[in-house]
């Protein structure tokens, strides 16, 4: 098992910037693909992030390629999502996820921390 905790998350104008950060306890945390995931009001969760154990690497979303970026602690057993150039519609709930590696599922879910970015 995996408990993942979102924090992080707030109330920011439209061109502000957030970071979120996503404790991990339970497994090895250095052996875990981690993710990041949003659902905004009335759509489906959308993946905008994945980054691989050792965290080298990183894959983006097309919406928040290259406004967002993904990167993770080992030592603190901590993934991070640094979100600059926030827009209204960047709005929702974010998660943090983790799966095993190799793979694709994500089998492990945070409870999810509100973005909220005003115009």
């Amino acid at each position: 098992q995996v408990q993942l905790l979102e924090s992080g998350g707030g109330l920011v104008q439209a061109g502000g910037s957030l970071r979120l950060s996503c404790a991990a306890s339970g497994r090895t945390f250095s052996t875990l693909r981690m993710g990041w995931f949003r659902q905004a009001p009335g759509k489906e969760r959308e993946i905008l992030v994945s980054i691989n154990p050792g965290g080298g690497n990183t894959f983006y979303g097309d919406s928040v390629k290259g406004r967002f970026a993904a990167s993770r602690d080992n030592a603190k057993n901590t993934v991070y999502l640094q979100m600059n150039s926030l827009k209204p519609e960047d709005t929702g709930v974010y998660y943090c996820a983790a799966g095993g590696w190799p793979g694709i599922n994500y089998d492990y879910w945070g409870q999810g921390t509100q973005v909220t970015v005003s115009s």
